[in-house]
Order: structure tokens, then sequence, then C-alpha cells
């Protein structure tokens, strides 16, 4: 393997190396890079001695912890994460006059968790495990926390 064959392998490992770890999910790209950074440091070490092979694998190491730092302080990785909040709510039981033994309508069926609506508010709930279906009156049973445990009522 001649000599600009083995820096292209290496750095195209080193590439696909520093890409796994700042950009891309799975892995796949990692293992090639470090396959291909391997072969290219095994390959320098059989063709041109001991000592090509310690420069290229000492200039390895140096290149990818260069080119990691420059990725991260970059904010190259910024581009990739999110950066919308979620404004979604819990319920909030405690506020909303809901209590046990209130009572209120399924609006989705509950299998086991699902809608219901007390009053004018919509919150969601869980059954004791039974599914219970659309339309169905509901009895609250229990409050844990911001966990609303609902039966089917007894009427």
């Amino acid at each position: 393997m001649s000599l600009p064959l083995i820096i292209i392998v290496t750095l195209v490992g080193i590439t696909l190396v520093v890409l796994e770890i700042v950009a891309l999910p799975g892995a796949i790209c990692g293992i090639f890079g470090g396959i291909m950074m391997a072969l290219g440091i095994w390959q320098s070490y059989v063709h041109y001695g001991s000592t090509v092979g310690i420069i290229f694998l000492l200039v390895s190491i140096f290149a990818t912890i260069i080119l990691l730092v420059l990725m991260l302080k970059s904010g190259t990785w910024k581009r990739f994460s999110l950066n919308e909040s979620s404004d979604g709510k819990t319920n909030q039981v405690e506020s909303s006059g809901i209590a046990v033994g209130s009572r209120g309508t399924s609006i989705s069926r509950l299998a086991p968790a699902g809608k219901a609506q007390f009053g004018n508010q919509l919150v969601e709930v869980h059954s004791e495990g039974e599914f219970i279906d659309e339309n169905s009156r509901l009895e609250v049973i229990a409050i844990e926390g911001y966990k609303i445990i609902v039966r089917k009522a007894a009427d």
C-alpha cells in the first residue's frame, strides 16, 4: 500500500470517528472509522517500519483529539441538537378541584389510561387496570401525585 493511500485511509477513518462522536448516531460510522484508522496505522507499520507506524499512531491520536475539540468548541453539535421547548402540562390535581369521590365522564377509551372530563376540566386518568369504554361514567378512587386513578361508577 502506498503512503498517500495510507494517509487517505487514516484521514477518512479519523473523520468518520469524529463525525460519529459529534453528529451521527448509531455507531456504524464510528466502527468503520475505527477500522479504517487501525488499517492505516497497521499498514504504515507493515510497509514503512515501526518509526513511521508510531508517527502515524501519534498523529492519528492528536488529530482526532484536536478535531473533536474544534468541533465541540465551534458549536457544530448545536446544529444537530433540539432547540425547541415543550409546553406540555401535567395534571394539576391540587388546584383542579378534583378529589376522591369526584365523578366525571371518559372522553377516550381508558386502556388503562386515557382522557376524562370532570366538570369543565379535561384531564388524564388511569383505571385500576381494566379497560373502560368511551362515554362511561367514572369515579375517582385515588390520587397519587399527579396520577388520577378511576373506576367505572356504579351509578
